[in-house]
């Protein structure tokens, strides 16, 4: 549980961090959200729009005309070829005069076209000034309308520029509009949005491609609220800025017209008809050249981006509620993962699997449904997630590893061990109730053995002893208690489940048997007091766990059932046999591998219902006899034959010196004697 709730922790923390670095935009962050959806524009095979073309200004007219400036008249021959057009945007500012000659020829055809916007830059410093007039005439081109509405909100909230560089007048007044085309880059220094308007002397005036729109629908800009501007009926999603997200070709896809074709007639003029053609340079080192996300091209071409989306209606939408509901999502994902799934291998498969489909999802609704969902944030929230609570878990399944193998390593086999480690989570440390077989050895007589030896020797024997007693509970499967002075507690089915613990006790308890016989052997050869043990096991329900003070625990049991185990063990003397099981383990066993004979039900100290106690014996043929025969005694002993079960034991004494046929036959003389003296009585 404890575990669970660091995992609720990690799991808010990371939403509540990556949802304030994702509002916020905080740095490096909002770059590296920046260069990575940029993905979204590899191999996309969108065409933009037929409508519009790009006259460029390029190396061939550069080799043709010269070093750029030109003289403007070189520029008017190509701009009268364009009359056809819709509208032409020019994307070169003539800020300075040449002669009157030149300039004038320029203006004049200029004029001659059926629409056209001339562009202007905006600055933030400047030496130059302008004449009113020239103002005058600029303000033409604002949006009053859109101003007006922006008076009730703040939103959006489109930059300021102090100054400007504009057209000399001639140009100016032959333009039919006038439009902005400075753009913003990114903080990473790519152009990634394009800019609807800038204020520049508390008038707001379109960009370029805005202002080219307004002329070929006939139709203004208006504010449909903080979010959305609306042009011909078309809705633009613009940020608190008034910024949209260009929704890039492939730079090779768009089309662009060398100047000197159509200076040359290469082009004809009819091939302008109704398209919205972009005048501008994109030589390098002549024009201005942007960075991107596909790539280095001509800044003219932001232009022509915008105006396709427009037309084709490829305008992105970029929304920001799904985005923090995907943050959460994935920070939740890892948190799923690691409490229901067990293997890393797994878990990494499923959270490579689920950040796959949910890339291949936005990729789908950037393509074709045009809305753009920012995966860095999610995708980062789910690997931070991940990496915190892989850490976490790691930590906490290593230091309880550790744990576990301090407290096992020396009473659990190296099997039970191992898969006590694979999976600790089935182990509770806390305590449980469980079903257990326990087992008590303890050796016959121990106070004179240690009269008989000194001090070190009966160590030596003791250890000696303890080894392979040991070794007979862990080769089960059993659970090494403790050491109780001379005598030996285990424990079968915990912490690792062992389906037949009842069978793996008693199969302990006949190693131990046999494992004595071996180690008396070497003891007597060593003229050394050989041992005698007895062994009571007993199976019934404990409280398992992890039990003792703050200072130091001990995984161990306690219940009913382990004092009558004990007390099973301390019978054994009674009978002078080497093993008792009690019924509830008996009625366990498998009973094609394991013999025992029924002695008798006993009340136990302290108890108020009787056990019913069975010897354990060894599976070979000579005991097979024995408890066929002694089975045989004990039922006509049971149905008050006594003659014929006294008869019996008498005979298993004589032939196999049985020890539980004396008890029998002792019960049964008693007994008789017993009930002749009260019929004396009566």
């Amino acid at each position: 549980m404890k575990l669970k709730l660091y995992y609720v922790s990690i799991f808010l923390s990371v939403s509540l961090l990556i949802s304030y670095l994702y509002l916020y935009k905080i740095e490096p962050f909002q770059n590296l959200s920046l260069r990575f959806n940029d993905y979204f524009f590899a191999y996309t095979d969108k065409e933009p729009s037929s409508d519009i073309v790009f006259v460029a200004i390029d190396e061939a007219s550069i080799n043709k005309f010269g070093r750029w400036p030109w003289q403007r008249s070189i520029l008017a021959q190509g701009v009268e070829k364009l009359k056809e057009a819709d509208v032409v945007l020019i994307d070169i500012v003539f800020s300075e005069t040449t002669t009157a000659v030149e300039d004038q020829h320029l203006a004049e055809a200029i004029s001659s076209l059926q629409n056209s916007v001339c562009g202007f830059f905006l600055r933030n410093n400047a030496t130059q000034s302008h004449e009113e007039a020239l103002l005058d005439i600029l303000l033409d081109s604002s949006l009053d309308s859109l101003q007006m509405d922006l008076q009730e909100t703040s939103s959006p909230d489109f930059l300021h520029a102090s100054f400007a560089e504009i057209n000399i007048e001639p140009v100016l007044q032959a333009c039919s509009y006038n439009g902005v085309f400075s753009t913003i880059a990114s903080g990473d220094f790519l152009y990634r949005s394009y800019p609807i308007a800038f204020y520049y002397k508390n008038s707001l005036y379109p960009s370029l491609a805005i202002q080219a729109l307004r002329v070929r629908y006939n139709e203004d800009i208006e504010k449909i609220d903080e979010k959305n501007l609306l042009l011909s009926k078309q809705q633009i999603k613009v940020d608190e800025q008034g910024f949209v997200r260009l929704n890039f070709y492939n730079p090779s896809k768009y089309k662009i017209i060398s100047f000197l074709d159509v200076v040359q007639g290469n082009i004809k003029e009819d091939y302008f008809k109704d398209k919205i053609v972009l005048l501008g340079i994109n030589e390098r080192g002549v024009g201005d050249v942007v960075s991107t996300p596909v790539g280095t091209i001509s800044g003219a071409l932001l232009h022509y981006t915008f105006l396709s989306n427009f037309l084709q209606n490829e305008l992105v939408q970029e929304v920001q509620g799904p985005v923090l509901l995907f943050i959460v999502l994935f920070a939740f994902i890892p948190m799923v993962l690691i409490i229901t799934v067990k293997r890393v291998g797994y878990r990494s498969a499923i959270g490579v699997l689920s950040s796959s489909l949910f890339y291949l999802f936005a990729r789908y609704l950037y393509d074709e449904q045009k809305i753009y969902i920012d995966t860095f944030y999610p995708l980062m929230s789910f690997v931070l997630s991940t990496i915190i609570m892989e850490v976490v878990n790691f930590n906490y399944h290593e230091s309880k590893e550790k744990f576990l193998k301090n407290i096992f390593a020396s009473y659990l086999s190296n099997e039970l061990l191992d898969k006590l480690l694979k999976n600790p989570d089935a182990i509770k440390l806390g305590g449980e109730e469980k079903e257990l077989s326990i087992l008590f050895s303890d050796i016959r007589s121990f106070t004179s053995l240690s009269e008989k030896v000194p001090a070190e020797k009966l160590v030596m024997i003791l250890n000696r002893y303890f080894t392979p007693m040991t070794e007979a509970v862990l080769s089960n499967r059993g659970m090494l208690d403790k050491y109780i002075g001379d005598a030996v507690m285990a424990f079968f089915n915990a912490p690792v489940d062992v389906c037949d613990h009842a069978d793996a006790a008693c199969q302990t308890a006949l190693d131990m048997i046999e494992k004595l016989e071996l180690l008396n052997k070497e003891l007597e050869s060593e003229n050394l007091p050989t041992i005698k043990i007895g062994i009571g096991i007993h199976t019934g329900d404990v409280i398992v766990g992890n039990i003792g003070s703050r200072a130091k625990q001990n995984y161990t049991v306690i219940g009913d059932s382990v004092n009558i185990a004990s007390r099973i063990e301390s019978l054994t003397k009674r009978y002078r046999v080497n093993i008792l099981i009690s019924q509830s383990t008996a009625e366990q066993l498998d009973k094609s591998k394991y013999i025992y004979r029924e002695i008798e039900s006993v009340q136990l100290k302290g108890k108020n219902h009787s056990v019913l106690l069975y010897e354990l014996l060894a599976n070979n043929e000579k005991n097979r006899r024995l408890v066929a025969k002694y089975t045989e005694a004990y039922d006509a002993y049971k149905e008050a034959n006594y003659f014929k079960a006294e008869l019996l034991f008498r005979e298993l004494i004589d032939e196999e010196n049985d020890f539980v046929s004396i008890y029998q036959l002792e019960y049964i003389v008693n007994k008789e004697a017993w009930k002749i003296r009260k019929m004396k009585e009566k």
